[in-house]
């Protein structure tokens, strides 16, 4: 998961009146490729790639780019190509273990909401398959299913492709998936795990020819925060094993649960999309272990988790702690997103995979 706010909106130059109230989503039956492609009527969407990755001598990094769409309210009637309808938004991060550091980058561009004419250096996202971009930024879906994906910049450089090993995931109920209490705290949510990756990660004047295995997330909403709620926290988790995890929850400011969710499924039902365990709110518990405080923001995030789930009783830990984004220079957000390990309730070292923690440098507006 990730947030957009209104502050970045107003950043961007342009006046944005908010809807009174948020169109409920209705559940449907999705329907592919077209449901990987953009919902331009939806208020918020995101495609979200995250992974470990090794070079041949061993080194280890984690990587990052998610692709962010907001729909820009009051421009209905604007004539023209021109008209500001959109905003899309990009982060790219590289986790480098040996070094303890996290490298970050991010765009933000104005789009009409139409299609481009020409799809190099343009800025759109296609409403037929996943395909999203910002000029020399993008992430798409091929045609025989693999994801490729560039970023490439002054402090980082990616560039992957990502093959699926197993069919995408249904979240929630068949991709309908509750975010609290209310029906307009919803979203539908498309992952596919176990990627298989490969391709070149650059990390200042170096660069890493890399293997690794990857996750997606596809996500789109009209409203996914309660009014209680400050942040969530969320992973998403391979197994060695072949099996995935995710859980998440939304938190008060006095750190307490106002909904939670996730699902398990085992690599031996991963050939469909729909056939898993779906968590209730009730069967999770998350329990910091231990703290960082970024000396940046002064934030005070818990790096080490217990999460009970009706899968186990997992342990989640950071790989290294300084995994802090500074993204307000587009999003206006500050969360802490990084590489972490999974273990189970015997202490074994089980998968890794990306935890994401928002609303501890401030509350999370959507």
């Amino acid at each position: 998961m990730n947030g957009l706010t209104r502050r970045a909106l107003i950043a961007a130059g342009l006046a944005v009146p908010w809807p009174a109230f948020a169109r409920d989503l209705v559940p449907r039956p999705l329907v592919f490729p077209r449901d990987h492609g953009t919902h331009n009527e939806t208020r918020t969407e995101w495609w979200y790639l995250t992974g470990h990755a090794k070079d041949a001598s061993g080194r280890d990094f984690g990587f990052q780019i998610t692709f962010f769409r907001s729909r820009v309210d009051g421009t209905e009637a604007l004539p023209g190509r021109l008209a500001a309808r959109q905003l899309l938004f990009a982060h790219a991060a590289i986790t480098d273990v040996r070094s303890g550091r996290l490298l970050h980058d991010q765009r933000l561009a104005r789009w009409n909401g139409e299609p481009p004419a020409r799809t190099e250096r343009a800025v759109f996202a296609s409403a037929e398959d996943t395909h999203v971009a910002i000029r020399d930024w993008f992430l798409r879906r091929e045609a025989d299913g693999r994801y490729t994906t560039r970023a490439p910049g002054d402090e980082l450089q990616i560039d992957l492709e990502a093959t699926p090993t197993q069919a995408w995931l249904l979240q929630g109920e068949k991709g309908f998936s509750r975010k609290g209490p209310e029906p307009s705290q919803a979203s539908f949510y498309v992952s596919h795990p176990q990627l298989a990756v490969r391709g070149t990660l650059g990390v200042n004047s170096q660069r890493f020819e890399v293997q690794g295995t990857a996750w997606l997330d596809h996500e789109w909403s009209e409203a996914l925060m309660h009014p209680d709620a400050v942040g969530w926290d969320w992973f998403g988790m391979n197994l060695f094993d072949g099996h995935c995890v995710t859980a998440f929850q939304l938190r008060r400011q006095d750190g307490s649960k106002l909904w939670a969710g996730g699902s398990f499924r085992a690599a031996g039902s991963a050939q469909s999309p729909t056939d898993i365990y779906r968590f209730r709110p009730g069967e999770l518990d998350w329990v910091p272990q231990r703290h960082w405080t970024s000396p940046r923001t002064r934030a005070r995030y818990p790096v080490e988790w217990m999460v009970r789930t009706p899968a186990d009783f997992y342990t989640v830990k950071a790989v290294i702690d300084p995994q802090e984004l500074d993204a307000q220079g587009s999003t206006g957000t500050v969360y802490w997103e990084g590489l972490s390990n999974l273990f189970d309730s015997n202490g074994k070292h089980v998968g890794r995979g990306y935890l994401e923690m928002t609303g501890y440098a401030k509350r999370l507006v959507l």
